[in-house]
């Protein structure tokens, strides 16, 4: 373990540049003679930071910003093209997992070949084998040629393996889970157990969400560059402030959509009745899935396409049905139909603890009171977290229009509370 006051991560200076050749015959006269015309590509540009033992660092920027680039240079797969770059301690990396398994070699032997490659020995293997077989979950198919495993097979048991031994440094590129909602709530847990043990933790990815909940800093990299280095919530303000518009309106939005491309795949469940029928006969959970939203309600909407609010207050009650009698964490999005965002509330972040309806089942019901909004299209969303409010088990996107009508000749999108002096 370090100091605290001792960096754990010191950048200085560092730099990544690549020789592109016009022909593979150009390449190797230069192998050969030393010698040869070629251009280079600056991906990293003179960067500088320190981290201490406890911070978690976001790592933002457009794609091709190098934000990839940095983290394989600190993990070590990557060597600087100048520069420094200093390490305290056991450096474990989340990028591409499983991308070194031997599809011919059983999921044990694997264990090895792959935790050589970490660094671990073969005794340090042996001792861990059983608990990263059995945090994998693989049971008997240990046994069998990676090969035959599915793609999350292999995820699972890459995670289990690179993150069996506490680390002083976490390398995080975009996913933060992997597999079903089952084995993600497991590896948020790992994570967050490491963060709350002191680890360093270096965290890239689009979700602002997620950058602004994890990371108490953020470094916003451009073409190579460091623009902000500081406090997150500044960095991410710089950040967002320089998006154009339809860019800023697309983060914003996914800000709050984490692990979506994980959860394109899952079949969409119609509404239930959820207030006329018993418990019992809600929805059961499908094999594999943790939680699901059972049913999103808007009080108060009349005729028409879509239908108009005939209320002033927007009530929207959501229920959802959770496994193992998690509390979970509920949010509700409202957007303008053009897709500009209004707001985003949620039940973790607000301190509201969701309805216990019993068997698993939890309601929310959220007013907005005189609702201010001028004339125009609406949509609402619904999102189901964890208890932490970090994995997304479950997402209704725009699953409810409506209109409004509001008696007004003056332009705008929502009447602000305010005071003539």
């Amino acid at each position: 373990m370090t100091d605290r006051a001792t960096p754990v991560l010191r950048v200085e200076q560092l730099c990544k540049e690549y020789r592109l050749y016009d022909s593979p015959g150009a390449r190797l006269r230069s192998l050969l003679f030393g010698h040869a015309a070629y251009r280079t590509q600056q991906v990293l540009k003179d960067v500088n930071f320190d981290l201490y033992r406890g911070q978690c660092l976001g790592v933002v920027g457009n794609n091709g910003a190098g934000k990839s680039s940095l983290l394989k240079l600190v993990a070590g797969t990557l060597h600087p093209t100048r520069g420094q770059l200093q390490r305290q301690g056991r450096v474990t990396a989340i990028l591409e997992l499983g991308a070194g398994f031997h599809p011919d070699f059983t999921g044990r032997d694997n264990l090895f070949f792959g935790g050589r490659l970490i660094g671990l020995s073969d005794l340090e293997i042996k001792a861990l084998a059983q608990s990263i077989i059995d945090f994998s979950e693989l049971g008997e198919a240990i046994d069998r040629p990676v090969k035959s495993y599915s793609s999350g097979m292999v995820v699972r048991l890459a995670f289990a393996l690179v993150t069996a031994v506490e680390p002083d440094v976490l390398i995080i590129d975009e996913a933060l889970a992997v597999g079903d909602q089952h084995f993600q709530k497991k590896c948020i847990e790992r994570i967050a157990t490491f963060r709350r043990n002191g680890c360093t933790i270096l965290f890239c990815s689009h979700s602002m969400y997620h950058v602004r909940s994890l990371c108490n800093r953020a470094i916003w990299l451009e073409k190579g560059a460091v623009r902000a280095f500081g406090p997150t919530e500044d960095v991410l303000s710089a950040y967002e402030a320089e998006l154009p518009p339809s860019v800023t309106q697309t983060e914003r939005g996914e800000a709050v959509k984490p692990m979506l491309e994980q959860m394109a795949a899952r079949p969409r469940t119609e509404p239930a009745a959820v207030d006329s029928e018993p418990l019992e006969q809600l929805p059961a959970l499908q094999e594999g899935t943790r939680a699901r939203i059972l049913s999103m309600q808007v009080e108060g909407l009349g005729n028409g396409d879509p239908p108009l609010l005939t209320q002033a207050d927007l009530c929207v009650t959501v229920t959802v049905r959770v496994a193992d009698d998690e509390q979970p964490q509920i949010g509700i999005m409202l957007e303008q139909a053009k897709g500009a965002g209004i707001t985003v509330v949620a039940t973790h972040t607000d301190h509201v603890k969701p309805q216990n309806l019993g068997r698993g089942c939890w309601r929310v019901r959220l007013r907005f009171v005189d609702l201010p909004l001028y004339s125009g299209d609406y949509v609402l969303s619904a999102y189901l977290f964890d208890h932490g409010g970090l994995v997304v088990y479950d997402e209704w996107l725009h699953h409810a229009y409506f209109r409004v009508v509001y008696a007004s000749t003056l332009p705008g999108l929502v009447r602000l509370p305010h005071r003539w002096e």
